[in-house]
């Protein structure tokens, strides 16, 4: 599988960060517990089973021009029911612009997850996975009732067969 991400601004990370922190210290789930060193905010665009010759260069063209990308997020919320805690962020004009881009320049690539694709999409970061719906108002009290703002300033790709990642613009915050 590949992946097309948004990666944060240096205070925007910092933020989500702190929030997974939080939660890691609360005893609930959170990703600051998943090692790995790829693992840092981001928002997914799309994700498909490989990059065809030249995707990659498509994709890096829109991303020139589109970032970095001014981003508020909303409401802390358990996606289905029983699933990701997340920090859902507004899908502003710009932002569904770009994830449209995005989904055209990836048409008719096999394995496209439909939960990603425009009108299904749902644009968020993750706080935490395999999350329980009963915990979502805790989470909340331990996130905070805050809506930062910040911006998407970086683009990359997440090679879940080598767990690696390849850069696809942008300005590419330090890990």
């Amino acid at each position: 599988m590949r992946t097309v991400e948004l990666l944060c601004c240096p205070a925007l990370e910092r933020t989500v960060r702190t929030a997974w922190d939080r939660l890691a210290e609360a005893g609930l789930p959170s990703l600051a517990r998943h090692g790995h060193p790829t693992n840092r905010p981001h928002l997914t665009l799309a994700a498909v089973e490989a990059f065809p010759p030249g995707v990659a260069d498509r994709l890096a063209v829109l991303f020139a021009t589109a970032l970095p990308l001014p981003v508020a997020l909303e409401r802390v919320t358990v996606l289905d029911g029983s699933a990701p805690l997340v920090w859902l962020v507004r899908p502003d004009p710009a932002l569904t612009a770009l994830h449209e881009a995005v989904w055209e320049a990836l048409h008719g690539v096999p394995g496209q997850r439909p939960w990603h694709a425009p009108g299904t999409w749902v644009p968020h970061l993750s706080l935490a996975l395999r999350f329980r719906d009963r915990d979502r108002r805790l989470a909340r009290a331990v996130v905070g009732g805050g809506r930062p703002a910040g911006a998407l300033v970086a683009a990359r790709s997440y090679d879940g067969d080598t767990r690696t990642v390849q850069p696809l613009g942008g300005d590419f915050p330090a890990d």
